[in-house]
């Protein structure tokens, strides 16, 4: 239960960030919020060596594949994702742009069924069915400006 439990507030931040983002987008371009984006982030980092210093040790000692998997999963998606989500944002309504963006668990589930043979259940081919519906009923209302 503590898995569901935390999962849903991260779901309560995630759902909150792009209302502020959105927001923050109204006077600035989207390459001026990822550098903001990424003061945060490092803010963050900084909290979290302050409170646990036992990382340091522990990312000296975890080798290189760990790492740099860490390090492309970074980029992929606090760089390339998240400047591709600013664009969006900037361009539509967060209203539309952010259920299609979070429709992420769909390409997760995929890749997880092909790259570790991960089970495909009758709920799980459901809720991909769900994730599509969803999409497909936001794009005629999307209206985003050019």
């Amino acid at each position: 239960m503590k898995a569901f439990y935390l999962a849903v507030c991260a779901a309560l931040v995630w759902g909150v960030v792009p209302v502020l983002e959105k927001a923050g987008l109204a006077g600035l371009s989207p390459k001026t919020g990822m550098i903001f984006r990424c003061i945060g982030v490092m803010i963050g980092a900084a909290i979290l060596l302050a409170f646990y210093p036992g990382v340091i040790t522990e990312a000296a000692s975890a080798g290189f594949r760990g790492p740099l998997l860490f390090v492309l999963a970074g980029f992929l998606a606090n760089f390339i994702g998240q400047l591709l989500f600013y664009n969006a944002l900037k361009a539509g309504e967060v209203s539309m742009v952010t259920p299609i963006t979070g429709a992420y668990p769909l390409i997760a589930f995929i890749l997880g069924v092909i790259i570790f043979q991960e089970t495909v259940t009758v709920p799980n081919v459901i809720g991909i069915a769900l994730v599509l519906a969803g999409i497909f009923l936001l794009i005629p209302s999307a209206r985003i400006s050019r």
